[in-house]
C-alpha cells in the first residue's frame, strides 16, 4: 500500500522539490505552507508519516507535533535550517523519529523515510510478512549489560533508564551492540544507517558517534562502552 506522505515548510521550494522526489520513489504527497493548516488537515485525515520544518510562522514544528500527539502517533522527521540541539531535544522528547538539518540531501531523506516507515510496520500486528505470506515475529529486545535496545518500539535505555535516539543513532549503535567487542568500520556503520546508496563521509559518522555519547552520559556521565579503534573504526564494550 502506496504510503502519504505530509510535507510541512513555509518554504515552497522545499515544499515543491521534496514533493517531487518522494513522488519519484512512489510516495503521495500532500503539502502545507503553515503548522495551523495543517494541524486540522492531519487531523481530520491522517498521513502515515510527516515531514515538518522547526521554524516556521503562525506555528512552528514544535507545536505542530505537541498537539498532534494528543491525537495522533504519526510517525515524524524534523527539518531545521541549523543544528539546533535544543529544538533536537525538544522534538525526540515529545515524540518525534529523527532529525535532518538543512540543507540537506534528497536522497538521505528519501531513505529516513523509507527506514522509518518500515518500523512503523513492525509495531503494526500483521503489517509484516515473509514472502510466502506469513507474519514476521517482531524483533525481540537487544540485551547488553547495561544497554537494552527494543528495534520494533525504538527504545533504548540504558541502567533502566531511557536515552532517546534518531533513527539514524539507533542504528548505528545497535549494529555495534549486536557483536560486543568486534571492531566496526565506519563503511560498515555507514552501510547500517545510510541505505540505499547514499554516500556519506567519515566526520558524519564520527559526528554520530559523538552525539551518541552525549546522550548516554547524560543518564551516566561515566558512559564508556563506545570505544574508538584509531584507523580502524568502532567497537561496544559489554562490560
Amino acid at each position: 500500500m502506496t504510503a502519504t506522505i505530509a510535507l510541512v515548510d513555509d518554504d515552497r521550494n522545499i515544499l515543491t522539490s521534496v514533493s517531487i522526489a518522494l513522488q519519484a520513489e512512489g510516495f503521495l504527497t500532500r503539502i502545507y505552507a503553515d503548522g495551523e493548516t495543517a494541524l486540522k488537515a492531519l487531523i481530520d485525515n491522517p498521513a502515515d508519516l510527516g515531514i515538518f520544518d522547526v521554524k516556521m510562522p503562525r506555528m512552528d514544528g514544535l507545536e505542530l507535533l505537541r498537539r498532534l500527539r494528543e491525537k495522533s502517533q504519526i510517525p515524524v522527521i524534523f527539518l531545521t535550517s541549523k543544528d539546533d540541539e535544543l529544538d533536537e531535544a525538544l522534538g525526540l522528547a515529545m515524540g518525534a523519529d529523527d532529525y535532518i538539518a538543512k540543507p540537506f540531501s534528497q536522497r538521505l531523506l528519501i531513505a529516513r523515510v523509507r527506514a522509518i516507515l518500515r518500523r512503523a510496520e513492525i509495531t503494526q500486528p500483521g503489517a509484516a510478512t515473509t514472502a510466502g505470506g506469513a507474519a514476521e515475529a517482531p524483533t525481540g529486545p537487544l540485551v547488553r549489560g547495561r544497554l537494552t535496545m527494543d528495534p520494533a518500539r525504538h527504545r533504548t535505555t540504558w541502567n533502566g533508564e531511557a536515552v532517546t535516539l534518531t533513527v539514524t543513532e539507533f542504528l548505528i549503535l545497535e549494529t555495534l551492540a549486536q557483536r560486543p567487542g568486534i571492531v566496526r568500520t565506519r563503511n560498515q556503520l555507514m552501510d547500517a544507517a545510510y541505505q540505499d546508496d547514499i554516500y556519506v563521509d567519515d566526520r558524519t559518522i564520527d559526528s554520530h558517534i559523538k552525539r551518541l555519547r552525549r546522550k548516554f552520559r547524560q543518564v551516566d556521565p561515566e558512559f564508556d562502552s563506545i570505544e574508538t579503534l584509531y584507523g580502524a573504526g568502532y567497537r561496544f564494550s559489554e562490560e
